[in-house]
């Protein structure tokens, strides 16, 4: 079951006019909020988000955050999805016809739903082996901090490294790494959790909020100041952080090996501490 415009129904009858600006231009945002044991993980913070996405597009948000909330619930009931994700996405609409300028005030906008189950997502493998990550130049737009779903270049970054052997891929600008195809990168030195300030150059992640807020609680050092590709790859440890994904160890970057090449011992207390409170506080 899915939700399409105020309505729960099969997927297989869920239909969007091939006008509308999300499937002609990009012109949407979305959201992936994690589900774990029947659990909403960071809802508000995706909310959050998703205000402020829609807002610097000029769009309008749709809905109040308690109608918000009761449709994702709803459809983690009507699918049973014990863990796994939801899935949301806000287009601007259509006028009937394609136009680069925006359709008139009071257009319809799409607004669809669905979800994903992804049992033991928490138990994730790659969280105990770790992944191995290619650099790719960062060739995205440049306002990275809106979630829209426009993602043709990391699907293209995310193919570069599966034909490279690896897992996935960290963009750069010059010397310094932005962030990961659909995940924020971090790097641990001297026991410091190192990581890019929020701005324009990266998603403004909510795992990645998170996990430094719960970094604080547990008294870990965390930096926020933009890191090298060469400081990455000489780093004692170096892991990703992503809705469902929570916190996976980087073990390898361009076929160098980070520590020992296993899962470094800050960062498997990073994901412990996450999971524990992001399913406390889950709604």
């Amino acid at each position: 079951m899915v939700y399409l415009n105020g309505e729960f129904i099969p997927g297989t009858e869920a239909k969007v006019s091939v006008f509308d600006r999300g499937f002609l231009m990009g012109d949407a945002i979305y959201e992936v909020t994690s589900v774990m044991e029947g659990r909403l993980l960071e809802f508000e913070g995706h909310m959050d988000r998703l205000e402020r996405s829609l807002a610097i597009l000029d769009m309008p948000n749709p809905l109040t955050r308690d109608e918000w909330l009761h449709i994702h619930r709803e459809l983690v009931r009507l699918n049973c999805v014990v863990d796994g994700l939801v899935y949301l996405q806000v287009t601007r609409g259509s006028s009937g016809e394609r136009s680069f300028e925006y359709p008139p005030n009071g257009t319809s906008q799409t607004v669809v739903l669905f979800t994903q189950s992804r049992p033991g997502a928490a138990a994730n493998a790659q969280a105990r082996t770790g992944i191995r990550v290619i650099s790719m130049p960062d060739l995205r737009w440049g306002r990275r901090d809106v979630k829209t779903v426009q993602l043709l270049y990391p699907s293209m970054a995310k193919m570069e490294a599966r034909r490279k052997g690896a897992d996935d891929a960290w963009f750069t600008e010059g010397f310094f790494v932005t962030e990961g195809t659909a995940n924020n990168a971090f790097i641990v030195q001297d026991g410091v959790v190192i990581t890019r300030p929020r701005s324009n150059a990266i998603l403004h992640g909510t795992t990645r909020g998170s996990l430094l807020r719960y970094a604080v609680k547990a008294q870990i050092e965390v930096e926020e100041r933009p890191f090298t590709l060469d400081e990455a790859k000489a780093a004692d440890e170096a892991f990703m952080t992503a809705s469902v994904a929570y916190v996976v160890p980087v073990v390898e970057i361009d076929g160098v090996r980070i520590g020992d090449g296993a899962p470094g011992p800050l960062t498997k207390r990073l994901r412990e501490v996450y999971l524990e409170l992001a399913l406390k506080e889950g709604l």
